[in-house]
């Protein structure tokens, strides 16, 4: 049952900034993986407009932000507001070995994920070594 009286919902409101404030973080949630050649980073984003996501490499340092919203207008009333709104960020420090030239950014269903290809290792290769003649 969803609580009607305006000092209850008002009281509700206040336990929850309170316990919320201190345990909530600005960070998203992530899984990061490698499938074969290419290192994945997945963000939630839920209820983020794709084209407000900025997505940054600094050096190797992966900045990831946005902004949740929520319906706003003259019509509008809420009556619970439970989900979190406001500025979204997170950075990943990143490795020597990804491409970050080639980095893909894809959103699908509240999910951001980020694709970075591992660079080609150099090849070994063989020196060879010339003889030379001694000075006499």
């Amino acid at each position: 049952m969803l609580l009607t009286s305006a000092s209850v919902r008002d009281l509700d409101r206040l336990t929850a900034r309170v316990i919320n404030s201190s345990s909530r973080s600005t960070g998203a949630r992530l899984d990061a993986y490698r499938i074969d050649d290419t290192f994945h980073i997945d963000i939630d984003l839920p209820g983020v407009d794709p084209a407000g996501i900025d997505i940054t490499v600094d050096r190797k340092v992966l900045t990831v932000r946005a902004e949740r919203k929520r319906a706003e207008g003259e019509n509008v009333q809420y009556v619970a507001a439970e989900r979190p709104v406001g500025p979204v960020s997170r950075q990943v420090f990143l490795s020597d070995t990804l491409d970050t030239d080639r980095l893909d950014a894809r959103y699908e269903n509240g999910v951001l994920t980020l694709s970075i290809p591992v660079k080609e290792k150099a090849a070994p290769r063989k020196i060879e070594v010339s003889a030379g003649t001694a000075a006499s």
